[in-house]
């Protein structure tokens, strides 16, 4: 007969009996408990430089749109308060004494030349510096001037006159100029002042600004003799301009 075998109580002592699916029972051990009760770490999204760009250009774009709103809102209220006009100009009277040319193309002029500035503003002054006067004609140069510096107080009506002349200024063969001339044609002027002016607004001045102020629409004929004549103006219209430059470019 054979012998049956069966296991010591020592050795069924020390393995634990199989469950149902055949797999051995073992005790969980401290760090598996440990861990049981841990959150799962899950990593946090990073923000990505296109959002802080983002983010930038958003504060920066909003900061620019408030400082238009507060600067527009200012200049309106300025506007309210002051109503604030450029000074005009009109030319008076021009008289001219001399204009001939002579057989070697050399030009002789003189111009006795009168200009009206107005101030329309009730609350501003304007302070002028010297102004630079040129008369042309046909793109020629005929007269150069210049008028002192002066002071324009609230609602002010001021008469400027000077003599602008030239003396052997050079004309061209083919200019219009010299075939009006020996025509006897009326011969068209253009004014233009240079200068810059000062703005005081109650106890606040400004910087000086550059302007110019061109008048079109003179008409003359070359004086005979040593009568003068007197150009018409009536039809005369001056602008006036300012002259902002920024880097290379005057506007």
């Amino acid at each position: 007969m054979a012998e049956k075998i069966h296991p010591s109580a020592k050795q069924s002592a020390g393995i634990p009996t199989a469950t149902g699916n055949g797999n051995p029972m073992f005790p969980a051990d401290k760090s598996q408990l440990h861990n049981s009760t841990r959150p799962v770490y899950r990593p946090q999204p990073r923000r990505s430089r296109r959002s802080c760009c983002c983010s930038c250009c958003l504060w920066i774009t909003f900061t620019i749109v408030v400082l238009i709103v507060i600067a527009a809102v200012a200049g309106g209220v300025f506007y309210v308060i002051y109503r604030p006009h450029r000074p005009s100009f009109a030319v008076s009277s021009l008289q001219v004494t001399q204009f001939n040319l002579t057989s070697s193309n050399q030009l002789n002029t003189k111009f006795n030349f009168t200009v009206t500035a107005r101030n329309p503003n009730k609350k501003i002054a304007f302070y002028f510096d010297s102004v630079s006067v040129s008369i042309d004609s046909n793109g020629v140069d005929v007269g150069d001037g210049s008028i002192p510096a002066f002071v324009m107080p609230k609602k002010n009506t001021t008469k400027l006159r000077t003599i602008v002349s030239t003396t052997g200024q050079t004309v061209d063969d083919n200019s219009n100029l010299k075939s009006d001339l020996k025509n006897k044609k009326s011969l068209p002027l253009t004014i233009q002042l240079d200068t810059k002016v000062k703005v005081k607004v109650g106890s606040l001045k400004t910087k000086k600004v550059p302007i110019r102020v061109v008048c079109d629409g003179v008409k003359f004929t070359a004086p005979s003799g040593k009568t003068a004549t007197t150009a018409t103006t009536s039809d005369v219209k001056c602008k006036v301009d300012l002259r902002i430059k920024i880097w290379k470019w005057t506007i």
